[in-house]
């Protein structure tokens, strides 16, 4: 499959968060004068949480390593480490790196509370701290990511519209992510503020570690308490998931699908809602995103000034006034692949509309 290789400019969003928890240590955002480097010959460790979800390896992880290359005239690297969703090995994986003394540390933590430990390492060892995708916990630096209660608002109102009058004729289940990852309880935030009294919420579970495979064990479990012919809609957080739920969906011999949400717009979930098997998925700007954390990184690395780089201020449960920068997202349905998986270059007309989808992309004007 075709890495994308998008360069997108860092931009200033204007995007509302509101803080959460209490302030106990203080981030950075900029490094401190005595470990920084004025040259390019730069190593930013790079910490991803997880290789089922398709967007680390095929998009997070070359295109920071693109714009580490880009940012510094070729001479910057990206020394990487995948934990595979497990805590313990990332905080090995980010102490070596502070061992190998990089210049910084771009996380996205597979717990953001365990995580803290080698924060506060990398902090002693003045080696600053990107926390990507996911608000980790400790003295970081700064973060970028969506806007996360925005994606279940999204999500929300999506599977309301599906549902039109029939949002209290039967029972939807709510899958959510992983308790380990903050961002899940910010989709499940959003998520309610939207259904909440406008659906009958039959079962709601947090899946843990994201994976499919438990998603799909989970709606076993639903459809055999509630009935399968009472299930009316899916709140899935994410695409992975959302396969999962739909093979059991399918398995349960539904001669017609209910609808179900997505998110990240992975290639196999731009099929389904091609084929008409998955209602929607939220897309997200990973080129955007990816670009803005390599650039945090390289800034912080040389001890320079986030500056417009960085136009908010958020606090996690331990570090108050973290410098940030939220990318908004959009809804994606059929109505829009064109305008936007396609637009940005994130898969190719070829790559969607394989054999069994052509006649669907056809049906769905994707060219």
């Amino acid at each position: 499959m075709r890495r994308a290789a998008v360069a997108v400019a860092a931009t200033a969003m204007a995007v509302t968060l509101a803080a959460c928890g209490s302030a106990k240590e203080s981030g950075g955002g900029t490094k401190s004068s005595d470990s920084a480097k004025t040259g390019d010959d730069l190593k930013i460790g790079l910490l991803l949480p997880e290789n089922q979800t398709a967007r680390y390896e095929k998009f997070d992880k070359p295109l920071i390593e693109a714009k580490v290359k880009e940012l510094t005239n070729g001479k910057g690297q990206i020394v990487y480490a995948n934990a595979k969703q497990d805590a313990t090995t990332q905080n090995q994986q980010a102490d070596t790196m502070i061992t190998n003394k990089v210049d910084a540390l771009i996380v996205d933590s597979v717990d953001s509370k365990a995580i803290a430990a080698s924060v506060k390492k990398a902090k002693q060892a003045g080696i600053p701290v990107v926390a990507f995708d996911r608000l980790a916990e400790g003295p970081i630096d700064s973060y970028v990511s969506f806007d996360n209660e925005e994606v279940g608002h999204v999500q929300g109102k999506a599977l309301l519209e599906a549902l039109g009058d029939k949002a209290k004729s039967g029972d939807i289940v709510m899958m959510n992510g992983a308790v380990t990852d903050p961002n899940a309880a910010l989709f499940k935030k959003g998520a309610h503020a939207e259904l909440d009294g406008k659906v009958n919420i039959g079962k709601e579970y947090d899946t843990k570690e994201w994976k499919p495979e438990n998603a799909n064990a989970n709606m076993e479990g639903a459809l055999s308490a509630l009935g399968k012919d009472k299930v009316i809609g899916v709140y899935s957080a994410n695409d992975g998931m959302a396969g999962g739920i739909i093979t059991a969906l399918k398995a349960a011999g539904l001669s017609k699908l209910p609808p179900v949400t997505g998110q990240d717009a992975e290639l196999a979930g731009v099929q389904r809602i091609l084929a008409g098997e998955q209602y929607m998925s939220v897309y997200k700007s990973y080129p955007q995103e990816d670009a803005i954390a390599a650039e945090m990184a390289v800034k912080l690395a040389k001890g320079q000034d986030l500056g417009s780089l960085a136009p908010k201020k958020l606090d996690s449960p331990t570090t108050q006034g973290v410098p940030s920068n939220i990318v908004p997202v959009v809804s994606l349905t059929k109505a829009n692949i064109n305008d936007t998986v396609i637009k940005d270059k994130i898969y190719t007309v070829a790559e969607i509309c394989t054999a069994n989808y052509k006649a669907a992309c056809d049906a769905a004007g994707v060219k």
